[in-house]
């Protein structure tokens, strides 16, 4: 008879883990005033295999309108014409050498948005004329099968845009009446009267999605997947809500009947109020949820993975009475819960590569519907300090399907954080890392890396061990954020290997 010792165990099936970095495309370094697609771009996919991750993260890529957030653009499809790459456009023939002679001077750490606009704006429409004259045959083929596979969305967004041009820039509620509610006969008329301005809209999404693929394939080519972002609303100035005024709860003059907002929170002791409006779900599923199964299958052309921002407005969202000065007064409303996913999924097939934001007031009824289709939630270390009782954001409590964060766009930074903490918090920091403190935003990686979470994700800003100054994003505050740049010297071969180093230590390297 064999001993019990003398058998071979067969090994755990080790399930494989990830790791990767958090930083928006207007974060690369660029001389032209905005990070974009080009050189910059290319070198931070080279510092991530360098650096032995396989997962990039940044945020919504849409064309951001007045505040410069990310999270309120004119169009759930478009995207943000901002970061299109002047010196791909020369390599395109449609930008020449002189034409990027006199780039103003910029600060290399910030983006001054208003003349960042106003000069890049002033690049692409030369772009324009030099590809509406000089074209050549492949480049002009390519942009007619663009146009052509994106016409449902294409169409209805080029118009606003040209139409909000030709009303100074306005929100489309200020427009003239005829213009709000456009009849068939007119739109006709003006997709002909406004040709020309329609064309420089859909050649600058041309243009953004020829440069994206480009980075995209540079990055499945060097192991690296991309996490996109989603918010659960769109903008109310916006082509969606202009031209599917039918798949939102507004009044007859298109005017919200109530938006979308969040109650007292960790952020807000009122509550944040988005003022976006809200969705007619009726509506959404009378048709079958073909819009957001549009914007879903339109997302994952991009982007491997796609985080959705304020998942658990699936399950019931916060309804705040239009006019409302602040968020207190609102109420919880049921939303399509599993029947829009459930629509989602026949239509783009199971085991959809969704990441739900699950954070902030999160019930049992939220967590289920997230654990239905398996998608993984969010865990944020800095959550779990800030609170020195038990709470789920400490590691030892993870689930293995879920994402361990740092930090994300609307935290400080994990130094900043640290340095503003309570002696309490900092306290349990040090006992529970086992540290002094002195960086702790390399403790905070550490400690990401090494949990049973799949996923580990942190912000550069935590990875460059940066304060306060580098925060992207203070919820609650209108101005200045969203500004935060990198220079290309931060991104050392010595930081590379050290960030290696640490992911075979626990798993995470990636290995093509």
């Amino acid at each position: 008879m064999k001993s019990a010792t003398s058998k071979r165990r067969t090994p755990a099936r080790v399930q494989k883990r990830f790791s990767g970095i958090l930083v928006h495309p207007t974060s690369f370094p660029s001389p032209y005033g905005i990070g974009d697609l080009g050189e910059g771009a290319y070198k931070f996919i080279d510092f991530l295999k360098a650096a032995g991750q396989s997962l990039w993260q940044c945020l919504p890529l849409g064309q951001t309108g007045f505040g410069d957030s990310p999270y309120q653009s004119f169009s759930s499809f478009a995207g943000q014409p901002l970061i299109i790459s002047p010196d791909k456009l020369a390599e395109m023939e449609l930008l020449t050498a002189k034409d990027l002679e006199d780039i103003p001077e910029w600060d290399d750490g910030m983006v001054d948005y208003g003349p960042a606009i106003i000069y890049k704006t002033g690049l692409l429409k030369k772009a324009y004329e030099n590809f509406k004259t000089t074209a050549i045959k492949l480049t002009l083929e390519q942009y007619t099968s663009f146009c052509r596979r994106h016409k449902t969305w294409l169409d209805n967004y080029a118009l606003f845009m040209a139409l909000k041009d030709a009303n100074n820039g306005v929100s489309w509620l200020e427009w003239p009446e005829e213009y709000k509610f456009l009849t068939d006969k007119l739109r006709r008329s003006l997709m002909r009267s406004m040709a020309d301005s329609i064309g420089y809209y859909k050649f600058i999404q041309f243009i953004f999605f020829k440069q994206w693929d480009e980075l995209r394939q540079y990055a499945h080519d060097n192991g690296i997947k991309i996490i996109g972002d989603i918010p659960i609303f769109v903008s109310p100035d916006s082509a969606d809500v202009w031209a599917n005024k039918e798949l939102f709860q507004l009044d007859s003059k298109g005017y919200p009947l109530a938006v979308a907002g969040v109650p007292p929170d960790y952020f807000s002791a009122t509550g944040q109020l988005w003022g976006n409006p809200l969705y007619d779900w009726e509506a959404h599923k009378a048709s079958g949820y073909q819009w957001w199964i549009a914007r879903i299958r339109n997302q994952l052309k991009l982007v491997d993975y796609l985080r959705i921002d304020h998942f658990r407005g699936f399950e019931a969202y916060w309804s705040v009475p239009y006019g409302h000065k602040n968020a207190i007064k609102g109420k919880w409303i049921k939303g399509p819960g599993e029947d829009l996913f459930i629509a989602i999924s026949q239509a783009l097939g199971n085991n959809l590569p969704i990441f739900a934001e699950d954070l902030g007031v999160i019930t049992p009824a939220v967590e289920q519907l997230r654990d239905a289709f398996n998608f993984p939630g969010m865990k944020v270390l800095q959550f779990g300090f800030d609170n020195v009782e038990e709470n789920n954001f400490l590691p030892y409590l993870y689930t293995e399907n879920c994402i361990c964060y740092t930090g994300t766009h609307d935290n400080d930074t994990t130094r900043g954080w640290y340095e503003t903490a309570s002696e309490a918090s900092r306290d349990k920091v040090r006992r529970y890392m086992n540290c002094d403190g002195g960086l702790v935003s390399r403790d905070f990686i550490r400690t990401a890396l090494g949990s049973v979470a799949r996923y580990a994700i942190f912000p550069l800003q935590d990875l460059l061990g940066l304060g306060s100054e580098a925060r992207m994003n203070t919820p609650g505050v209108a101005m200045g954020n969203w500004a935060w740049r990198y220079t290309q010297d931060m991104l050392s071969d010595g930081l590379a290997k050290d960030l290696e180093e640490l992911s075979i230590l626990y798993g995470r390297r990636s290995i093509l």
